[in-house]
């Protein structure tokens, strides 16, 4: 049996109870050791298999190997596992025998959105801009497709030493859509201490530090602040 867990921002609070419930029920936890780290003191009496950034296949393929002992496995994503998470990778490796469940998790997108109030209230887009699977030029083209469409776009992996460049040349893209004065948004460390925001214009946005830590928010025409949080408005007359 192998479950395909996301474990939300990474603090055992915002966890989901399936979630809490399909890692105690595991013998094995499988994850990037980054991820192994913020579970492993509540978890402490399972078995640990841990790889370092890009060891995505070969994690699934020991949790694979594992499963065919009869040991029940957890592989843990950040996040939610069907969001830029491990759930199709296990789907795709696994054996038609192997019993998958899937455990939705709590993705970046609504735990940040939380924390910046509601920025996200209507039709949105997630697009990473990590170009290790997906080449930059197509995540241009989403980009550009999906402001031009007036859609909230909220952009995971911003930034990274090789691809500094690419979250200004995005909005770069944005502003031609969408003009400067778009309200945008950053959080920090989502889900885990020193938790921090910012809300700012997408003109301000283009040179805001950013870093892998980081999700950022870009509004459409709708968005407003008020009360000092990131507001899509839905369309309801407020009488």
């Amino acid at each position: 049996m192998i479950y395909v867990v996301g474990i939300g921002p990474g603090c055992y609070e915002q966890m989901t109870i399936n979630a809490i419930n399909a890692l105690e029920n595991s013998d094995v936890i499988v994850g990037y050791h980054v991820y192994i780290d913020l579970i492993k003191e509540r978890f402490a009496d399972k078995e640990f298999y841990q790889t370092p950034m890009m060891g995505e296949v070969d994690r699934c393929k020991k949790a694979i190997e594992i499963a065919k002992t009869g040991k029940t496995v957890s592989v843990i994503s950040s996040g939610d596992s069907g969001v830029y998470g491990m759930a199709t990778l296990v789907y795709e490796l696994a054996e038609a025998d192997i019993e998958i469940e899937v455990v939705a998790g709590v993705t970046a997108a609504l735990s940040g959105g939380a924390v910046l109030g509601a920025p996200i209230a209507h039709d949105f887009s997630l697009i990473s801009l990590s170009d290790l699977l997906t080449p930059y030029q197509l995540i241009k083209k989403r980009i550009d497709a999906v402001s031009s469409a007036d859609m909230c776009i909220v952009i995971y992996n911003p930034s990274s030493k090789k691809r500094s460049a690419y979250l200004s040349e995005c909005v770069d893209i944005i502003i031609k859509n969408q003009g400067e004065d778009i309200v945008c948004g950053v959080v920090r460390n989502i889900g885990r201490e020193n938790t921090e925001y910012k809300l700012m214009t997408l003109k301000e946005l283009k040179d805001y530090p950013v870093d892998m830590f980081c999700t950022v928010f870009i509004g459409n025409s709708q968005t407003k602040i008020i009360n000092n949080k990131m507001i899509t408005t839905r369309g309801y007359k407020i009488v």
